[in-house]
Order: structure tokens, then sequence, then C-alpha cells
């Protein structure tokens, strides 16, 4: 949704800018496009996103935003954009074991400094406490039944092995399926590893210190936990009167963008902008 993104980013040509979750640098490239004398400031844990790009700013974590800024040495931010979603160029490198699609190990892993991976949390989880990591993150209403095969098919070592255990561990429907069976199951891993939800809840804590006033904060996410985090916080910044709400409602992809690219069928994108004065 890169129209609507920039479109509510409002980006000035002589304006200081965040791409807190840089990825593969597409949204980054756009607003460097329409800056003449502005700066942007781009941010990704990610050291892998980094290295691909010409633009070499801060490797960091996007929760520690305020840290990051001050060490940037950069004024108040008119715009920050922070795109949840994972970069392609993650999920196809089958080394990081982000696919079921691709054989690869079970790491899952966005920053290699981080000590868990998801071989260890599906390896030597309890059955309890992995069905309701699976339940919790993933949304997996067979959870338990997922936990107990995963179990049963201890050591599961590679990606597609995992895919294979979870697909056969949930009953099928014809016609019901319209995600691959193990899609949830992967999330819920993938979130946990990283700790993608307390890392959201992190940042929109720390957003607004960043943003001059009537800067906005742009928010792209992909599944229902990520926005129920971002909706609670901006609808909670305009009752406080510390923001107002740009997007009403959620902003969904067209159906043009899905047949283009069949991997923003599920973004959902909300954009605030902080008050002039905040209350």
């Amino acid at each position: 949704m890169p129209g609507e993104v920039l479109e509510l980013l409002r980006v000035r040509p002589e304006g200081v800018y965040i791409d807190a979750t840089m990825g593969a640098g597409g949204h980054t490239e756009e607003i460097l496009k329409r800056l003449r004398g502005g700066r942007l400031l781009a941010i990704d844990r990610d050291p892998k996103a980094i290295d691909e790009e010409k633009l070499i700013v801060l490797q960091g974590n996007f929760a520690d935003i305020d840290v990051l800024h001050g060490r940037s040495g950069l004024s108040l931010a008119d715009g920050m954009l922070a795109d949840l979603g994972m970069s392609s160029q993650q999920v196809e490198d089958a080394a990081r074991g982000f696919s079921f699609s691709r054989s690869g190990p079970l790491d899952m892993r966005m920053d290699s400094e981080t000590q868990t991976t998801a071989g260890q949390i599906v390896n030597q989880s309890r059955e309890r406490e992995l069905a309701d990591t699976i339940f919790r993150l993933g949304e997996e209403r067979h959870s338990r039944r997922v936990a107990r095969a995963i179990v049963k098919a201890r050591p599961i070592r590679t990606t597609t092995e995992l895919a294979q255990v979870v697909s056969r561990a949930i009953p099928y429907r014809a016609g019901l399926h319209q995600i691959h069976p193990a899609t949830r199951t992967f999330q819920a891993l993938r979130l946990a590893v990283n700790r993608e939800l307390e890392n959201l809840a992190a940042f929109l804590s720390n957003a607004l210190a960043v943003l001059a006033p009537g800067g906005r904060l742009v928010m792209l996410s992909f599944h229902s936990l990520e926005d129920r985090l971002v909706k609670q916080a901006f609808q909670r910044w305009q009752h406080e009167g510390r923001a107002r709400l740009l997007t009403r409602k959620v902003v969904r992809p067209s159906e043009e963008e899905v047949l283009a690219n069949p991997r923003s069928r599920s973004a959902k994108l909300r954009a605030s902008e902080k008050a002039a004065k905040e209350c």
C-alpha cells in the first residue's frame, strides 16, 4: 500500500522522517525520493536488511525508538513509518527458517543475537506451554492438537518437517483452508522468538516522544494481534488529547493490489497525528 502510506505520511521535502522498520528499503527509497534538504533516519534490527542497502543509519530494535532517535542527533520527526510486515528477502531465505515452503533450520530470529530459536521452543517446551503459545500468538483453535503432534514427533529439525507435522494434526475440510494449515503455528513461533508484540508495545509507548507537534505516525500491520495494539494506542492518544486519528477506519489494500501482490491481502493501515499541543 505504498500510495496510501506516503499520502498519510505527508512527506515534505525539507522535513525529518523516520523509517522505524526499514527491511528491504522500499519505503525508505520512496521517502528519500521526496526529500530535498530533509533528513531520514532508517532503523532495522536485522543487520542483513541494512547491509544490502546504500542507506546505512542505525541497526537496532524499534522498541528503543527514543534512544535510537536520540543517538541520531536529528530533530523531532515530522513523520514516522513502521511497517510490521516481513520482507520478501527474509521469507525467501530458507536459512532464516521463516518459511514453511522452503526447507531450512528452525531459526526464525530477526536478529542473530537473539538467544531463543524456534527450534528450542518446538523441541524443549512442555506440551501445555507450547499449546498456549500457539493459541495466544497464532490464534490457532487447534493448538492443543498441534502441540500434541509436535511433542510426539520430536525432535523436529527443519521448517518443512514442522509444517508437515502441523498439517497432519489439523482436521482438513475441503474448501475451508484459505491459508496453509501451518501458517498460524509459524506466526506464533516467530512472534515468540522475536518478542514482537512486546517490542511493538514498547515502540508505541515511546513513539510520540520522537514526533514533532503535528508529526504523523503511519503503521502497517499484518495480523489482528498487531493491529489491535495499534488501534488501542491510537484511540487512547486521541482520548487523552495527545493525538488525533487520521484513519477513522482501518485502510485495506485494493483488490488490484492484492492481485498484484498476494502478500498484501492481510495488510492493515492506520495513521495518527500528534497534537500541536498535548493536553
